[in-house]
């Protein structure tokens, strides 16, 4: 999708689609329907009839006329002034969204919202959320349909944004470039997670984080089976068992910030498929397991974009990719891994095996001696049960990291909930015959699941910025929202993101 920006006057803006954004609140409607029916007296009827009254999310149609610069004019509400969040404005962009792709139309022209309707947002932050808004509710994974009636693609080829003025244009359009590269990173990790096993494994999600390294300008590293031996990365090793298909740990790294700064590590779980192993899951919606990679997909995708985007900063990414599968030569409950830094685990459930192969990433991670780490997965259920698909568990061992992270989740609604880490939990996860085991039965399995990564953070001067994101709710789901499409939604690249542009 190109962006471009514009400086004339509505009736003279040429595009498939116009929009325009109308308050509830009645002095401005009042102002704002003086103003559309001077321009387009085809809008009279609608906004005289009381039907469209700018209430929040609700959308007008109007076709203006053939021969118009503009034939359809949209108008969509945004509720009363006072009330209006960074949030309101992308569930509305979402709304135009919908409406062009529905009609399949090409070309889209927002008028930006006049300032007495902004409550204090700043003119960057509109452009940016109403790019996010049109780009990530466009999006849809229809690659495999061979109908092309039922391929419901995204059809929106320009988006110009205008205004008579001139700054606000301007930092509007800082704003919306950002939004836009943001987005890439999105959909790119939507692209992965959605993929099926058959098109994304080990090696070919490799494959996928070599091509955006090589789009966006970062490094990366494909570490092979045999390399991963020679790093005893046992847990990888172990989880591969029962796959024929050969285990993969990527390293990317970005180096935006100086040659001395210490580096952010971002980790991300890739389980390319998922059956549970020896201990299987049942049948019934196995087939999302193709998305039990999407830590790793919302790695590379924030890489990507921290790349593309020119952060200052120096980052790394951290991928162990596997496939869990049932076999002769599988993991088995009942074995012991033992890793580089000497901890055994106890294998008590073989479907608890993305801390098994996070513990590797965090172990290799802290030789960076990083300001942080933070890792991503789809590592609980049982986080699913507590926080539903919309909020990310958040654990921590770090209250500045942990406070970074919940800024960028309230800025970007991406919703996270801290849950803790208290050393009453460890009962659950001690191990007759090792150091620690791997699950800790059925209650509080997202805290256990944590404080099993917390015991690979742990260095000889004592533990290190650490954050935990549980993301299997927001990351796989079950049906569509406002801008966030069902099955893989690409959650957690704008959070990091944002998170990432703010660090000092």
């Amino acid at each position: 999708m190109k962006l471009a920006f514009s400086q004339s006057s509505l009736s003279h803006i040429k595009s498939d689609l116009l929009v325009l954004f109308v308050s509830s609140d009645k002095t401005l409607f009042d102002a704002q329907k003086k103003l559309v029916t001077k321009e387009f007296p085809a809008a009279a009827p609608a906004l005289d009839s009381g039907d469209f009254i700018g209430k929040k999310e609700s959308n007008v149609m109007i076709y203006t006329s053939e021969k118009a610069a503009s034939p359809r004019l949209l108008l969509v509400g945004f509720g009363e002034t006072t009330a209006l969040t960074l949030e309101t404005l992308r569930r509305c962009a979402a709304q135009v969204a919908k409406v062009a792709t529905g009609k399949k139309l090409c070309s889209v022209a927002v008028a930006l919202p006049a300032k007495a309707m902004m409550a204090g947002l700043s003119h960057a932050s509109i452009g940016e959320a109403l790019t996010e808004g049109i780009m990530l509710a466009a999006y849809k994974f229809d690659k495999y349909f061979s109908d092309s009636d039922a391929k419901k693609n995204n059809t929106i080829q320009t988006l110009t944004f205008c205004t008579d003025d001139k700054k606000y244009l301007n930092e509007a359009k800082s704003g919306a470039e950002y939004a836009q590269t943001v987005g890439d990173g999105v959909l790119l990790a939507r692209a992965l997670a959605n993929a099926p096993n058959s098109e994304i494994y080990p090696e070919t999600l490799a494959k996928a984080a070599q091509k955006a390294a090589k789009d966006a300008g970062f490094t990366i590293t494909v570490l092979d089976k045999k390399k991963i031996a020679a790093l005893r990365m046992n847990g990888l090793l172990a989880v591969n068992q029962g796959s024929v298909r050969p285990p993969v740990f990527l390293v990317m790294e970005y180096n935006g910030g100086g040659k001395k700064d210490k580096p952010i590590v971002l980790v991300g779980k890739g389980v390319t498929f998922d059956t549970g192993g020896i201990s299987i899951k049942p049948a019934a919606g196995m087939g999302e397991m193709r998305m039990d990679m999407h830590g790793s997909a919302s790695v590379i995708g924030a890489m990507y974009a921290a790349a593309k985007l020119g952060i200052k900063q120096n980052i790394v990414g951290l991928v162990p990719a596997t496939e869990n599968m049932p076999s002769g030569s599988a993991l088995v409950p009942g074995d012991v891994i033992t890793y580089s830094n000497g901890v055994s685990v106890e294998v008590d459930n073989t479907d608890a095996e993305g801390r098994l192969i996070l513990a590797d990433a965090l172990i290799y991670a802290q030789r960076y001696k990083p300001q942080a780490i933070i890792d991503l997965a789809t590592l609980t259920g049982a986080c699913v049960v507590a926080l539903g698909f919309v909020t990310s568990g958040l654990f921590g061992t770090d209250e500045a990291l942990k406070t970074r992270i919940k800024s960028s989740a309230d800025y970007t609604n991406e919703y996270v909930c801290e849950l803790p880490l208290y050393s009453e939990y460890e009962e659950l996860i001690k191990s007759d015959i090792a150091d620690i085991k791997n699950a800790g039965g059925r209650w509080a399995g997202a805290i256990t699941a944590a404080l099993f990564l917390k015991r690979f953070i742990k260095t000889e001067s004592g533990e290190m910025p650490w954050a935990h994101l549980d993301i299997a709710g927001p990351a796989i789901l079950p049906s569509d929202t406002a801008y966030m499409p069902k099955n893989g939604s690409g959650v957690c690249v704008r959070l990091l993101c944002d998170m990432l542009r703010n660090w000092k």
